[in-house]
């Protein structure tokens, strides 16, 4: 048989599409879909996808179990399934010879099987499926279909292809473009009602082994009418669609001629942050979005790196080390977007298959780089999951390369790409409380860290050393117990006058006055402070009284003694003594 290595084409073409990504299409620029969808399909409030690039569908399975799952991912996405061209490179699976599942990741039952595990770990499934073209060349399939470009017994012929038989030479044609040859891969006629049927009940087939959405490949080489077409002719017309369309400046073919479809891949975010990341400062991510150029929000997967853009040098990639990190945990904490994150492997030559065959026997061995896994960036999946719905608040940078932001009242972050390390005094939204830093620790059942843990006081501030090409990030845990001190105090005082607590351990200031907290007067003549403490903290406290000048009272007597319990707070109701 015969396989066909793609031929590179200039950079410029197809919103930098090289001939590998022509042949893997998956770079799109926008995501739209009918308004009673999200991007990408709800799941419990989880909007992150992991693609495995290349992996069998039984390692993917395992991941779901292992990773995926229990870090919050929503989705996976996996690379086509359909039988395609023989050969040992990544980009044969984009050559298809017909629609059976049987490639080498794997055949229908383990397909079947990968699904049912990964819903049954709470991930949903996206599946990558090519449909604007067939192969390059004749032989015979992974599946043991014979064929010749242009005949494919059982599923096309001829007559179903269109009449250019040439590779695409212009990209500012619109015709050119959705009718001609990518990289000399057959053209499926699409505006065909037979070519149109045969690919939805295809995509029907994987949707009833259960699969959850599609990502369209090479959508741009396909009118966006055609694409409508097919998908009005699917059993489920609503079935998820995020689509490969990627932007090219001043090209006819733009991202939003597809969302009506669907949700697409927003490319700009990759080539912006490793811009960003690389030449330019972090400073300039203050108010970085949609206001940029980009698609809506609600219409976009966002991502720092893919398959194709890892290979063309469009994007960062694995080889930037923290650069990389760093962008990613970005990506995830920021409020742009629906993050998809890109997990491959090494390569040494961009027409590298997938280590094993995609068979992933353990994480960073043989060549697997598993990113989804990477401390850092899988758990700002959960950063991400508790933070949902809340806007960014108290954006602060140094004006170059270090920044730090909240997310609502749920979370806080802090990213530091200088090359030393950094001081400073954070203000916050949080309640106050002790926190796991999720870079460097992994957040346990019921509260608890196995790294470092920060206190963030009743004023919402807590002081971290970030260090070099490093981050923190600290976020409130859903359904964590909360355990602490509940203050109440009944003191009269004049105007001007006002109640704060002080005490032994450092969230009460270390019996500093200058840093006690101040007590809510809203339920006057009782002024109240609610505190998190550790459970089991015990410390002694004095209430303090500050007039309008600054002067400090403090209450008479011995010192007052508490100690938080096991689990909930201790609640304190005292009188001032004069």
């Amino acid at each position: 048989m015969v396989t066909t290595a793609p031929t590179r084409r200039p950079a410029r073409l197809a919103g930098a599409l090289t001939a590998s990504a022509a042949l893997a299409l998956s770079l799109t620029a926008g995501i739209a879909a009918p308004a009673a969808q999200a991007a990408p399909p709800a799941n419990n409030g989880k909007d992150v996808t992991a693609t495995l690039f290349e992996w069998r569908f039984d390692s993917v399975a395992q991941a779901c179990t292992s990773t995926l799952g229990p870090k919050g991912y929503g989705f996976v996405e996996v690379s086509p399934p359909q039988e395609h061209i023989q050969g040992p490179q990544w980009w044969t699976s984009y050559q298809p010879v017909g629609y059976q599942i049987a490639g080498r990741l794997g055949d229908r039952t383990s397909f079947k099987n990968m699904v049912d595990t990964c819903h049954a770990a709470g991930v949903k499934v996206i599946a990558d499926a090519v449909v604007n073209h067939m192969s390059a060349g004749s032989g015979t399939g992974t599946g043991g279909t014979a064929y010749t470009k242009y005949n494919y017994p059982g599923t096309y012929q001829d007559q179903d292809f269109h009449a250019c038989r040439q590779p695409i030479t212009n990209y500012q044609d619109r015709t050119n473009v959705q009718t001609c040859e990518l990289v000399n891969l057959a053209d499926l006629d699409t505006g065909s009602a037979k070519v149109q049927s045969t690919i939805a009940h295809y995509l029907d087939d994987l949707g009833s082994l259960g699969v959850d959405g599609y990502r369209i490949d090479a959508a741009k080489h396909i009118a966006a009418g055609d694409l409508a077409a097919i998908k009005a002719r699917m059993a489920n017309p609503n079935a998820y669609w995020v689509q490969e369309v990627i932007y090219g400046a001043g090209e006819p073919i733009q991202p939003t001629e597809y969302t009506g479809n669907g949700d697409v891949d927003e490319f700009r975010v990759g080539t912006d942050l490793k811009r960003i990341f690389t030449g330019d400062k972090l400073a300039n991510l203050n108010g970085w979005g949609a206001s940029w150029g980009y698609l809506p929000s609600n219409q976009a997967r966002s991502f720092v790196d893919n398959w194709d853009t890892e290979r063309n040098g469009s994007t960062l990639n694995y080889t930037y080390g923290n650069t990389y990190t760093l962008a990613n945990v970005f990506l995830l904490a920021s409020t742009y977007g629906s993050p998809n994150v890109y997990s491959g492997y090494g390569f040494t030559n961009k027409d590298d298959g997938p280590p094993n065959g995609g068979t992933v026997n353990a994480c960073y061995q043989d060549g697997w780089n598993c990113t989804h896994a990477w401390r850092q960036i899988a758990n700002m999946v959960g950063f991400r999951n508790a933070v949902a719905g809340t806007g960014v608040t108290d954006w602060w940078s140094n004006g170059n390369n270090a920044i730090a932001f909240g997310r609502g009242n749920r979370g806080y972050v802090a990213i530091n790409h200088e090359s030393g390390a950094i001081t400073q005094t954070f203000q916050t939204a949080l309640p106050a409380g002790t926190y796991c830093d999720v870079q460097h620790g992994d957040p346990q059942p019921g509260g608890g860290c196995t790294g470092p843990t920060y206190q963030v006081g009743a004023n919402g501030q807590f002081t971290a050393m970030v260090g070099a090409g490093d981050a923190v990030a600290l976020y409130v845990q859903p359904g964590a117990t909360v355990s602490g001190a509940s203050f109440n105090v009944n003191a009269t005082t004049s105007l001007g006058q006002n109640i704060y607590v002080v005490g032994d351990v450092p969230a009460l200031g270390g019996w500093d006055p200058a840093k006690a907290l101040p007590l809510s007067s809203s339920g006057y003549p009782v002024w109240s402070l609610a505190l998190s403490l550790p459970p089991g903290t015990a410390f002694q406290y004095k209430y303090v009284r500050k007039d309008a000048s600054g002067a400090v009272t403090w209450e008479s007597g011995a010192n007052r003694t508490a100690t938080v319990p096991g689990s909930g707070t201790v609640t304190l109701n005292d009188t001032w003594r004069p």
